[in-house]
Formats: structure tokens, sequence, C-alpha cells
């Protein structure tokens, strides 16, 4: 989920800029049909499955990842999220692809089809080895440049990617802003009310929830709770849970979370080969290549405003997105989608 810092600032949540509604941003480019027409884009949970998985040795992982539309197209990869999947971009990438775009979306370290090459490859999710997997991944698919767009994790590895490498990344969507992670800000607590909202951040830090994500109906309803928390309207059936939560059946699934939360809150080291990208990173680098920030109204992470602004001095533009919560691709797809066209054209 998304940085703390960032959600402190959240307490009171409002609106801030003029929201959007899920057809479409109020704005000049409002008039703008999303992809394949406005009233021709499928509703939320129009797809189940994507046409072609994949598998591709890349760094230390060989990743697996789901790609839709031609191989010549200018490239978009999507980031899922936790406790999420390459399913919540099910209906975000046939939008991107009638569009001709090339749309990549790759299972994150430790969910899916992705695996470690090795046995003794730490599993570890700091927020530079989660980048470099990406990277990597560009690398050997002999991507240049990309459109990055995500959220949570997601949003936190294109920040990165866009901000160490700019020259890979076209343009950024990313959802609630900057995500980088300040692991000595995160040491000061926050008011009452926000800590609440973290409480499977704390969870994680004990051994009761390392043994909880280790075991499958614990995860597993652990994982719903928070999807229920974090996105009031949506309404999901059990089906689309379950296509998500064969994810969590990874081997590397319960480490890797584990990891990640722990390490943002200092309670977990990194690895040594990460350390000069950490250093740049806790300088709060900023994002330079074309922007468009989505902050969901119903997200309890989202800040009100945008109060991150000052961490993009390239072309940006900020929407809210009326009505939607945390898993905001998978709740409004054609909006996600068109922030993604939009974001090229900045």
């Amino acid at each position: 989920m998304i940085d703390r810092r960032t959600f402190g600032k959240a307490v009171g949540l409002g609106t801030g800029a003029a929201a959007l509604s899920l057809t479409g941003p109020q704005s000049a480019d409002a008039a703008q049909a999303a992809p394949g027409g406005a009233d021709e884009a499928p509703a939320p949970g129009a797809h189940s499955t994507f046409p072609a998985l994949k598998r591709v040795r890349a760094g230390v992982l060989d990743i697996g990842y789901a790609e839709a539309g031609p191989a010549h197209g200018p490239v978009v990869i999507c980031l899922h999220g936790w406790p999420y999947d390459i399913h919540s971009y099910v209906d975000v990438a046939p939008l991107l692809a009638g569009q001709g775009y090339r749309v990549i979306v790759p299972y994150l370290r430790g969910h899916g089809t992705t695996r470690f090459r090795s046995a003794h490859t730490d599993r570890n999710a700091q927020q530079a080895a989660v980048a470099l997997d990406i990277v990597a991944l560009m690398d050997a698919l002999e991507i240049r440049e990309a459109v990055l767009a995500g959220f949570d994790w997601g949003s936190r590895t294109a920040d990165i990617i866009a901000a160490l490498w700019p020259g890979r990344v076209t343009a950024l969507v990313s959802t609630s802003g900057y995500l980088v992670t300040d692991v000595e800000a995160q040491q000061s607590p926050l008011a009452p009310a926000a800590e609440h909202t973290w409480w499977y951040q704390y969870y994680f830090a004990t051994e009761r929830g390392r043994r909880a994500m280790e075991t499958p109906e614990l995860r597993d309803a652990l994982c719903r709770l928070v999807w229920q928390e974090v996105s009031p309207t949506w309404a999901f059936d059990d089906a689309t849970f379950r296509r998500t939560a064969a994810a969590f059946e990874n081997p590397d699934y319960a480490a890797v979370v584990i990891h990640n939360y722990r390490w943002r809150l200092g309670l977990a080291d990194g690895e040594r080969r990460y350390d000069r990208y950490e250093k740049q990173l806790a300088t709060r680098p900023v994002i330079q290549v074309p922007t468009i920030t989505l902050s969901p109204e119903l997200d309890p992470f989202t800040a009100p405003g945008d109060p991150t602004r000052d961490r993009f001095s390239g072309p940006y533009e900020h929407r809210v997105v009326a009505g939607a919560g945390h898993n905001l691709p998978q709740e409004a797809p054609a909006v996600f989608a068109r922030a993604v066209q939009d974001a090229g054209r900045l």
C-alpha cells in the first residue's frame, strides 16, 4: 500500500481538485471519449482473462507477465500493488491495446508466475529491488522506453524508475502521487486516525502477522478484508477475488510481502547492492517526465488536494477520480486508460 507520509496528510479526506466522473476528466480534455469511445468502453469487470501470459528471464527473476496489443506499438507497462495482481488491469489492457499500445502487465516479485531464479537470492522487497526488476524486464524484452502506469507498489516502482532512469520513461501515470518511501521519516508517528488505517502494516511487523500470511485461509481472508476497506463501493464478486488470490499462492509471497512492510518501517534490512539507489531516493528526487497523478476519491490513503506536486517538475496534471477506491484501474478502467493516453500527450 502507499507510503505512510503521504497518508498522514489524508486524515479528514476531502475531494481536493475538481473530481472526475468515471467516464472521464472534467477538463478541456473531457470531451475526448475514453479509449474506444466512452459509450463503447466496457464496464469494469467486462474481462476476466488476458489473451497471452508469458515468462522471461530478467535479472534475478523469471518474470511472468501478460501482454496485449500490437508487438510494435508504443509500450505501456502497468504495475500492480498489494494485495492485488495483474488482474487489476484486466479491463485496462484491452482498452489500450485497442488504441495500438503494446501493453505489458508483469507480476511483481513474489506474485503469480514470477519466480526467483536462485534459492539463495534474498526474498527482499525493498523499493529499489522492485524497481530494478522492472528495468531488467524492459532490458530482457528489448524495450528502450515506455509509459509506466501504476498504483500502490506499482506507483512507487514507476516513480522510482522515472526519478532515477528518466530516459526509460516516456510518461508516467502515478495513482496517489509521489510514493517514494523515506524510511527515516517513517519513524515518526502519525495522528492516531492515520495509524489506525495502517493496521495490517503493524500486524506484519509481528510473527503472528507473518504466520497469518503463510496460512492460506488467513492470508486470503486478510487480503479480502483490505479490498473491502480500501475500496468501499467496489462490488467485486468471489470469482474476481479468487482470480487474484491465485497469485498469492506463489511460494515466496509471504516472505516478499512481510519484508516489504518491515523494511519500510526500518524493521528489516535491505541488501547492500541497493544502497546507492536508496541513498539517491532518500533525497526525494524530483521527477521530470510528463506525469498525470490520480487520486481516488474514496481511497482512505489518498490525501486531499495535490500534496506531492512539488516532486514533479515536468509537464503535469492532477486528477481526482470521483467514486473510486484504492484499486483504481480495476474500479475505473476507462479513466485509468485515458490517463495513460493523455500522459503521452502532455
